[in-house]
């Protein structure tokens, strides 16, 4: 089907890591973008500025556009995603159903319910046991709603953590290159000998848009591709190769996780999800890979040497 290029893709989030993904195939497409953030972005001149928050902003950031992506991050908060993403998303709905633009959703996994079956699809179980998964699947059965009673056309894409270039919230940068680059023994949560299924923050990007100009693929929710499941004690292997060290995974005692949460937020944020990686969490994406045979998932070894080389560079 050929592509109207004058058509406008406005992405939500643009200067995070996955609004960047999303907007750099667009232009590897050549398509017409506009670039949404809380702060300017130098160098683009697409770009404009808006809090989502406020309804006459997102409006006025939607206004024009066919197609809108939302992958905006917010801050690793319970609280924050309790008072902030149901004003977004219902700012979101609202705005596309007045413009008549489709909504192209990145969503997380955290909805899905424990124990998890190996693997898990679109079809599991959601009844979240988690503060953060209740909040997330209340945000996706807001969004889904709006779809099903005609309101608005969209579809959902689901991410697995993410990693790659430019990525700094994720696990294996936090936890483990970043500590590794500076001679410090990387450390995680739980142990390192759990299987678990990432995606590569570029392949997202180009999943997300393959699916907005798939026009039989809304009304959907669909697992972003992932590469083959990995431990991270496999993954500290990999970067020892690619930094000639010789560092081993340090696992925090559960105590002193629990003493230091009440100290240091991000610990506490964390430790409601950490049954992700104390039990195997291997998503499938045959429904997407179906779909889009064609797709070329980056192979893990190839996404973390270049997630390697990004960060040397500085």
């Amino acid at each position: 089907m050929m592509r109207n290029h004058r058509e406008l893709h406005t992405v939500l989030g643009a200067n995070g890591a996955m609004g960047r993904a999303v907007f750099k195939e667009l232009q590897r497409r050549q398509l017409n973008f506009r670039l949404v953030s809380r702060k300017k972005m130098p160098g683009f001149p697409e770009s404009i500025t808006a809090n989502l928050l406020n309804r006459d902003e997102a409006y006025e950031a939607v206004g024009g556009s066919q197609f809108v992506y939302l992958c905006v991050g917010l801050p690793y908060s319970t609280e924050v995603w309790k008072n902030q993403w149901k004003i977004i998303m219902q700012n979101m709905i609202d705005a596309c159903a007045k413009y008549g633009a489709k909504l192209i959703f990145l969503d997380n996994v955290y909805m899905y319910s424990q124990p998890l079956p190996i693997p898990f699809d679109e079809q599991t179980a959601k009844n979240p046991q988690s503060n953060k998964g209740k909040i997330r699947k209340d945000i996706a059965d807001m969004f889904l709603q709006a779809i099903a009673s005609g309101k608005i056309t969209g579809l959902i894409g689901r991410s697995a953590d993410f990693y790659g270039e430019g990525v700094t919230n994720s696990i294996l940068y936090i936890s483990l290159l970043e500590k590794m680059r500076v001679g410090k023994r990387p450390l995680s949560l739980s142990h390192g000998k759990v299987k678990h299924t990432y995606a590569n923050v570029k392949d997202n990007g180009r999943a997300l848009v393959e699916l907005a100009l798939c026009e039989d693929c809304y009304g959907e929710v669909y697992h972003l591709p992932v590469s083959r499941p990995i431990t991270l004690d496999e993954i500290v292997e990999f970067f020892n190769e690619e930094l000639k060290t010789n560092f081993k995974l340090k696992v925090m005692p559960k105590i002193m996780l629990k003493l230091l949460s009440y100290f240091v937020p991000i610990l506490r944020e964390s430790s409601e999800m950490q049954y992700q990686f104390e039990q195997e969490y291997i998503m499938s994406s045959h429904k997407f890979l179906s779909r889009f045979p064609g797709f070329q998932v980056t192979p893990i070894e190839q996404g973390l040497k270049e997630m390697v080389n990004f960060f040397r560079k500085g």
